[in-house]
């Protein structure tokens, strides 16, 4: 770990679980979402949707569980419900402004590849200021394949004019894992109350796994 830096020059960051703290509030919402639909929540949704994109999740939605909505008016729901908690109320995970600050001022390089979409990653950042650290942002509607298909990844080390063997990603979820390492990039998985259940393989598809940004930051 105290050599995660080494020969790293971009570092490359999932949003949802990873640098912000909202995983538990797509949790409230898809039980929210079930419930008034009076249909029993899926214990095995977070794994069936990792690394899923907002479109694809739709699909999944509404293919599996045959919501009466286009996908459309499924996401523009989604949105409503969502839209608040990104704008007012989602915070950092444990250490990662401090983390983004550190790594600002020792001058590397940072991107962000996130399944969400452009509206809520902008509607966050207009109160977390993750963009005056992070100069690249690509969402899931930029490239032909989601996570855990390599293209985020590689399109957001195309546009920061990186090497992918020089960047390291930071993911939560095994399909973001997987992204990262198919794109031929380092990975760090990060601790997630939500995603605990897949903890035994983030920690053996990863190269590295911290609880938060200070297992870092402690060790520079």
């Amino acid at each position: 770990m105290k050599n995660i830096l080494n020969n790293i020059d971009t570092l490359i960051f999932d949003m949802d679980g990873t640098l912000i703290d909202s995983m538990g509030i797509w949790r409230k919402i898809d039980e929210e979402f079930f419930a008034n639909h009076n249909m029993p929540f899926p214990n095995d949704l977070l794994k069936n949707i990792d690394g899923f994109s907002f479109d694809e999740t739709a699909d999944y939605f509404l293919n599996t569980y045959k919501f009466p909505y286009t996908k459309d008016e499924i996401k523009n729901i989604w949105h409503n419900m969502s839209f608040e908690y990104y704008r007012d109320k989602i915070p950092y995970k444990t250490g990662a402004l401090e983390f983004l600050k550190e790594m600002k001022r020792r001058g590397l390089k940072m991107g962000m590849a996130t399944s969400n979409s452009r509206e809520l990653t902008d509607a966050i950042d207009s109160r977390l200021h993750f963009s005056e650290y992070i100069t690249e942002i690509v969402t899931n509607n930029e490239v032909p394949h989601g996570k855990p298909e390599p293209d985020i990844f590689l399109l957001a080390a195309k546009r920061l004019n990186s090497a992918p063997n020089n960047c390291l990603v930071f993911e939560d979820i095994t399909g973001g894992i997987l992204a990262g390492k198919r794109a031929g990039m380092k990975v760090c998985a990060l601790h997630d109350e939500f995603s605990m259940m897949m903890d035994d393989d983030k920690r053996r598809l990863s190269d590295y796994y911290i609880n938060d940004y200070f297992d870092i930051l402690n060790l520079l």
